[in-house]
């Protein structure tokens, strides 16, 4: 499941979700600190995990 780093505007915290495309489109996540609801998303790296093969 992806990652997506978020800032919260109430506690001016960052906070990471790792949630499934489809919860992320409907838009409901929250603060897990405050429960707050006005967050920003935040540019993040993106990282993948595969097989060493040789």
């Amino acid at each position: 499941m992806p990652t997506y780093e978020f800032f919260c505007e109430k506690c001016k915290k960052n906070f990471t979700v790792t949630i499934s495309i489809s919860e992320y489109e409907k838009k409901k996540y929250q603060c897990p600190k405050c429960k707050g609801k006005k967050v920003t998303q935040q540019i993040s790296s993106f990282q993948t995990v595969t097989s060493k093969k040789s």
